[in-house]
């Protein structure tokens, strides 16, 4: 009886085929890279942040971003309107105030980090008046001179620099004489535009804001300035902390770090603003 030999068989060339464009396919789709939304994106965080902060923030978000993965939306107002939309519930990932207390508050609320409060610079008030103006009031007792009729602070019932303005004119001995003559801002940055656009005498505002006019870095309308001494009203010691509840904790805490850290202090310095003694 003979031996029966079997020989393989040749697989189909339909099969052998179908098979080879199998594999090509999954090797091109372990190369591919995935599309572009479905990749990790670069986060966005929104900073809430004090007006007086415009252009030294403005500042330290351009080299935040230079030096991270992360980018920076700023919403700039009065410290205590930006803290009453917090509570609100408005979405913010860090809260940069003009006045620490703003952000005590927030956290005596249960609306700040545990351990992400910082106090990171203390600002200044000044004297302004524009450069064309000849009037040129050179004290806050010059701002009862009788054809001194306008003059210009912010909202002291929610912006600190207000506060400020309003104490220093109290210590000085001429809130009386002064206060007729008030024009509200609704932050400090709108206190300036009221005297940088002549319809008011004067404006007591934050040295932050005027720096960079003198120094051709804004654009700004040119002007005069005399600083007030701090010995005239409470110190403005700013803070700012990440916002509890913030999906981005970790670049919050990463963009706060910045600010405290020497680059943001060091911006913080060109803008005016002192380092805590």
């Amino acid at each position: 009886m003979s031996a029966t030999t079997y020989l393989p068989r040749r697989p189909h060339p339909t099969l052998l085929a179908f098979c080879l464009i199998a594999a090509v396919f999954l090797a091109a789709c372990r190369s591919t890279p995935p599309p572009a939304s479905d990749r990790e994106q670069p986060v966005t965080l929104i900073v809430s942040a004090a007006s007086d902060l415009t252009y030294a923030f403005g500042e330290i978000g351009r080299q935040f971003e230079a030096e991270t993965a992360g980018k920076v939306t700023f919403n700039f107002g009065s410290t205590g309107q930006l803290a009453q939309q917090i509570e609100q519930g408005a979405p913010a990932d860090v809260f940069a105030a003009a006045n620490v207390s703003f952000i005590e508050d927030l956290e005596r609320q249960g609306r700040i980090a545990p351990g992400t409060k910082r106090v990171y610079a203390r600002g200044r008030i000044v004297l302004w008046t524009r450069a064309d103006n000849p009037l040129r009031p050179e004290s806050l007792g010059d701002l009862a001179r009788p054809e001194i009729t306008r003059v210009a602070i912010a909202n002291p019932d929610h912006a600190p620099y207000g506060v400020a303005a309003r104490e220093a004119l109290q210590t000085a001995g001429v809130w009386e004489a002064v206060q007729p003559k008030l024009v509200l801002g609704e932050n400090v940055r709108q206190a300036l535009q009221y005297a940088e656009t002549g319809n008011v005498d004067a404006a007591i505002v934050a040295l932050s804001l005027v720096v960079p006019a003198a120094q051709g870095s804004n654009g700004g309308v040119q002007g005069r300035w005399t600083t007030i001494p701090q010995e005239l009203h409470r110190p403005l010691d700013q803070a700012l902390a990440v916002v509890k509840g913030t999906a981005h904790e970790r670049e919050a805490a990463a963009f706060a770090d910045f600010v405290a850290g020497p680059r943001g202090q060091e911006i913080l310095r060109k803008y005016g603003f002192e380092a805590i003694p």
